[in-house]
């Protein structure tokens, strides 16, 4: 096992920053280090920020986007298409499909994908909601903005059946996502190509 080279303090930071996704011990290190030289101008707003949103951040109740409000600021937004509902796995989705700037919908965030191997099932995710949100809003077509994975598609195909009854035309991405693509790792055209060329369910 390495030796510590700093006081607990800093290798406490160093341990909790590598737990970031993309981050492995090397490279926490340099962050670390970063943020403690420029800790004036750096860390010390950081750390003020990460304090300030964790007093103030919630889940969105109606739609389960993350915000500092609930409702959340996208499904207050009088200027959202109500006829159309946007459904992805996760927040990182959402943001994705918001940076593209292709839609003009609100959001439905399930959670997560069914992943059997995961023990992640029907009732894990946000289904029931979503269920209530299509009758209630009277949604006339569900767009499923889920990844191209297996469990991507195996989350489609029983949202689609869940929705059979609902009189919605259910559509999901088509061309621009390759499979096993993660939409939150894609480009802003390719997200655009496969919200434009979206198919029938």
């Amino acid at each position: 096992m390495p030796r510590a080279v700093a006081g607990p303090e800093i290798e406490r930071l160093i341990q909790l920053i590598a737990r970031l996704p993309g981050l492995g011990p090397r490279s926490a290190r340099r962050v670390a280090l970063h943020l403690i030289k420029k800790r004036e101008a750096l860390m010390a707003p950081l750390a003020a920020a990460l304090t300030d949103a964790l007093g103030k951040i919630v889940e969105c109740r109606r739609c389960g986007n993350v915000d500092v409000c609930d409702p959340c600021t996208i499904c207050t937004d009088a200027s959202r298409d109500r006829r159309t509902l946007v459904v992805v796995a996760d927040v990182g989705d959402l943001w994705a499909l918001e940076r593209a700037g292709v839609l003009n919908a609100p959001y439905h965030v399930l959670g997560g994908v069914l992943s059997p191997l995961d023990g992640v099932g029907p009732e894990d995710l946000n289904l029931a909601r979503l269920v209530t949100r299509v009758h209630e809003d009277e949604v006339g077509e569900v767009i499923l903005a889920l990844g191209a994975t297996v469990d991507g598609q195996t989350t489609a195909h029983y949202i689609t059946d869940l929705l059979r009854e609902a009189n919605v035309r259910v559509t999901r991405l088509a061309q621009g996502v390759p499979v096993g693509g993660e939409l939150d790792y894609l480009d802003e055209g390719t997200l655009s190509a496969a919200i434009r060329a979206r198919t029938q369910m």
